[in-house]
């Protein structure tokens, strides 16, 4: 899931309940499959990536997180633990603060903790429309639907106004499609003037 989005809580609250802050490197995992959770991340800078491997190594990416949205914080309400990995793409600054603290601010500032079940309630609806569009055989229905989707949580609404903010590699791993099926369909979509590629970078 990727999308432009404010704060999710304030770095004042999380601050007033404890919250620490850590920087982290390209590559560096926040935590891997299996870890338990023991936080609350918010992303302050940079960006990170949900990814799985399935049986075969091949990797699947589930969401694309940016500045101002929380990492996983589903897990924080249930006695589980994380299905997938948290991988640092770019230089990125977290907000960390302790689960139990977490749960005490959302039990003292009820408007938050409505502010995160509306998040939850997003991303529940972003893999509903991943299933939908991934359940297609047809790789245009999977990116169309997926670029679709982006641009319409953006305030972007004009034709090729939104940069794509992935890579082709990445598209190809949140689509379940090859590189090569997606650089091909790409390039098919700019020829049907769908899109534009300017600088190696997709408008849509």
């Amino acid at each position: 899931m990727t999308r432009q989005n404010s704060v999710l809580i304030s770095e004042d609250l999380l601050n007033s309940y404890g919250a620490q802050i850590q920087h982290f490197q390209p590559g560096e995992l926040i935590f891997n499959e299996g870890d338990t959770p023991k936080c609350y991340y918010q992303i302050r800078e940079g960006r990170i990536k949900l990814n799985h491997y399935n049986s075969e190594g091949r990797e699947l990416i589930l969401s694309i997180l940016t500045k101002g949205l929380s990492v996983c914080e589903l897990l924080l309400f249930i006695n589980k633990k994380y299905p997938v990995n948290a991988v640092v793409l770019e230089p990125t600054t977290l907000i960390m603060l302790p689960k139990s603290n977490f749960l005490e601010m959302l039990d003292e500032h009820p408007q938050v903790a409505k502010d995160v079940n509306k998040f939850l309630a997003e991303r529940l609806y972003y893999n509903f429309i991943m299933m939908e569009n991934n359940s297609s055989r047809q790789a245009e229905i999977r990116i169309k639907g997926f670029l679709d989707y982006l641009k319409s949580v953006t305030a972007e609404s004009n034709a090729f106004s939104f940069e794509i903010p992935l890579t082709r590699q990445q598209l190809a791993a949140m689509t379940g499609l090859r590189v090569e099926t997606v650089i091909r369909t790409v390039k098919s979509f700019e020829k049907q003037n769908l899109l534009k590629i300017i600088k190696g970078k997709i408008h849509f």
